[in-house]
């Protein structure tokens, strides 16, 4: 019998060894799931034209497809440019406006170009300056196009500007500051602004962070997209704009956006000669998961679901072990404890000496 406990020990000290061993030491932890792979940015063309020696501006035709208007920094006179997505120039707009800083441009829904001469390095300008000309029908270079000139004022001081936002609906302008510490701010224009005097503008909401060259909104007339350089913001549109997605876009001095070919992707440019244009996807903001209907067949989980799921089955597999153990421990401490079949084999030797009934040693034994 004393070989029989040592059996059950043994066993019961191998379960117990089962039991830690089924146990994993860790669980790996898995990504989230990412969603559908973003295209990678897209070159569409490059603005070669050593006329363009720094594109700050860009906006799409309405009456030209594969048409885009772009503009340079400070120090050019009133001109405009058309090029294509073959980065030729196609025509040459000139106004007669003395110009400061053009610093963006955009197109509302009728065909006409806005030409926002609103760049103030050292916030000294009492008033900026938006000029407008007509889209022509035809794409030809053009001197002495009739303009108009508008005239605004920051209701707290002046700042330093290079975004433009021309609302799809209604042609409502917005000015987009442009910070190089903190953030900047959005501005709105009167619904119809004046031409005679100057209009003021109504601080709306805080920009996005991020030192803000460009913008423009989406047809949709829902979105914003806004350029730093180094990426591009989506923000949803309304009393009070919010970012709601952020993505990289090509390096150098990011300076451009516009609407791209089509309603999800805009199109981003920088500075210099030579500068590329590059096709990238308007960031957009991750679904949110939803719970399965009622009734639905449930989808295989991801993999942070499939370890848990794994390491829910090794938790059971160990407890069974570890009860299978304690069950085998118990069996061999209450049946066979230490010296019990000796206290039986000595009962039963005095019984004989005396005389007694070993059935009942063997009752007393059961009592």
């Amino acid at each position: 019998m004393r070989q029989l406990r040592t059996a059950f020990a043994l066993l019961a000290a191998t379960l117990c060894t089962l039991a830690g061993v089924a146990l994993p030491t860790s669980t790996a932890s898995a990504s989230p799931d990412a969603g559908p792979t973003t295209p990678a940015p897209k070159k569409l063309f490059t603005i070669r034209d050593s006329r363009i020696e720094e594109s700050s501006g860009l906006a799409k035709s309405v009456k030209h497809p594969g048409v885009y208007w772009t503009v340079n920094d400070s120090g050019d006179t009133g001109r405009v440019f058309a090029v294509d997505t073959a980065g030729k120039v196609k025509a040459v707009l000139r106004f007669g406006a003395k110009v400061i800083d053009v610093e963006a441009l955009g197109v509302d829904r009728d065909g006409t170009i806005y030409i926002a001469d609103i760049g103030d390095n050292k916030a000294n300008r009492d008033q900026i300056e938006i000029y407008t000309i007509p889209e022509p029908e035809t794409l030809e270079d053009e001197s002495n196009v009739k303009y108009h000139r508008y005239d605004f004022k920051y209701p707290d001081g002046a700042h330093d500007a290079e975004t433009l936002l021309i609302e799809p609906g209604t042609s409502q302008l917005y000015i987009v500051t442009k910070a190089l510490k903190g953030t900047g701010a959005i501005y709105a224009a009167p619904p119809a602004p004046s031409r005679e005097g100057t209009n003021d503008l109504t601080k709306l909401a805080a920009a996005p962070s991020g030192v803000i060259t460009d913008g423009t909104f989406m047809p949709d007339g829902q979105r914003v997209v806004l350029r730093t350089y180094a990426d591009v913001t989506t923000v949803a549109w309304g009393e009070t704009p919010n970012a709601i997605a952020r993505g990289s876009a090509p390096l150098g001095q990011g300076e451009t956006v516009a609407v791209g070919p089509t309603d999800e992707t805009v199109l981003v440019g920088s500075e210099g000669p030579n500068s590329a244009v590059y096709q990238v996807q308007v960031p957009a903001k991750a679904a949110a998961s939803k719970p399965p209907a009622a009734g639905t067949t449930p989808k295989p989980g991801s993999a942070t679901e499939s370890n848990s799921s794994s390491s829910g089955k090794s938790n059971n597999f160990r407890w069974i072990i570890v009860g299978a153990a304690l069950f085998a421990l118990i069996i061999t401490v209450v049946t066979f404890p230490p010296g019990r079949r000796e206290r039986q084999d000595r009962q039963a030797e005095n019984a004989r000496l005396t005389g007694q009934s070993t059935s009942t040693s063997r009752r007393r034994q059961h009592s």
